[in-house]
């Protein structure tokens, strides 16, 4: 990697605004050792690619100022950097879609603080041609999965769909709500919890391990069914089977799932995933977890569901979130249907 990074010409960093600024200030330092050189970087040519209307850093535990410090502009790189802006819609252009174009330019609006805002509570309200708004989430669901039992069985149907919403606290009760909806039994897999410390071992017992579900990990009951949309948490065979991998379950064994992949480039093709360990890596205490590294995917995190591309698409927002840029970046096509769970208002 060394060899690499002194030899590159330029190096781009994707999605930099979700980037920590103190990622981007060790990659300065390392350049100036691997170069030999004390220039910016090494003298190598950097290239950052983002959106500072979408995702910022996210810093556990913390407050707004917190997370404007931990941005990249608060970096004292960021006075080198050359800001270069793309101003013509592409996609809009080529198509010639007057609807498109209307869509992206109130997605500007919204990102850019310009829509009308509530001076007594902060929140802005969603134009009336922007999307569809639902009042409640039995709504959502209907709208986003009608008819789920006679139409789950078709891929095609599944995979262009999905519900986000901004905590993992509404993803699981939204995803086990609409499992419920599927035939058949629900199958239960238990994990294996273990301290990887002998006086951790003696701290906390295996029931307080149990009860921790942190980011990024499967819960200690992992409730399944056939026939139920899952994602993949850990890259287990790149590129085929890569974390953010959407499959639907075809059987359900005690130590395997067999399941066919929606979404990547072995679409269609039939997997077999096993228990593996897993290691979170920002907890106080470290403990490891035997359990199928999968979670449902009917509902996702905004976070988690970056990359994606969905036709139909709704957007749980009962509690306030900063995510203008998801919705522009999850939907395929100016034409797909964006549904909103809104009863409030959304936060500007």
């Amino acid at each position: 990697m060394a060899k690499v990074l002194k030899q590159a010409a330029i190096i781009l960093l994707d999605e930099c605004t979700m980037m920590h600024k103190k990622s981007l200030e060790t990659l300065h330092r390392t350049m100036q050792d691997l170069r030999q050189n004390q220039e910016i970087f090494g003298g190598a040519l950097i290239f950052l690619s983002g959106d500072f209307r979408q995702i910022l850093p996210v810093v556990p535990r913390s407050t707004p100022a917190d997370e404007i410090n931990a941005c990249l502009k608060s970096s004292l790189l960021w006075r080198h950097v050359q800001k270069l802006t793309l101003n013509i819609n592409m996609r809009v252009q080529f198509h010639n879609d007057q609807s498109a174009d209307r869509f992206s330019k109130q997605l500007l609006d919204i990102g850019n603080g310009k829509v009308r805002v509530d001076n007594t509570n902060g929140l802005i309200t969603l134009p009336n041609n922007f999307c569809t708004i639902l009042q409640s989430t039995e709504e959502l669901i209907e709208s986003v999965f009608p008819n789920i039992v006679q139409n789950y069985r078709n891929h095609n149907w599944l995979r262009e769909r999905a519900i986000l919403a901004p905590k993992n606290l509404h993803v699981n009760a939204i995803n086990y709500q609409i499992q419920e909806k599927l035939p058949g039994a629900v199958t239960s897999h238990k994990d294996v919890d273990s301290a990887m410390n002998a006086d951790d071992a003696v701290n906390y017992p295996i029931e307080f391990l149990n009860s921790l579900e942190p980011p990024g990990m499967p819960p200690h009951y992992l409730n399944l069914k056939v026939g139920s949309s899952i994602i993949l948490l850990r890259n287990l065979n790149a590129p085929k089977l890569c974390n953010g991998t959407r499959l639907v379950i075809k059987k359900l064994k005690p130590n395997l799932i067999e399941a066919t992949i929606l979404t990547g480039t072995a679409k269609n093709e039939i997997v077999l995933i096993p228990r593996i360990p897993l290691i979170p890596t920002d907890m106080p205490i470290e403990f490891k977890r035997l359990q199928f590294p999968v979670r449902l995917s009917f509902v996702m995190s905004i976070n988690k569901a970056q990359g994606q591309r969905l036709q139909i698409c709704g957007l749980n927002l009962e509690e306030p979130c900063f995510s203008h840029g998801a919705i522009r970046g999850l939907l395929k096509s100016w034409n797909s249907k964006l549904f909103v769970c809104a009863p409030f208002q959304w936060a500007n």
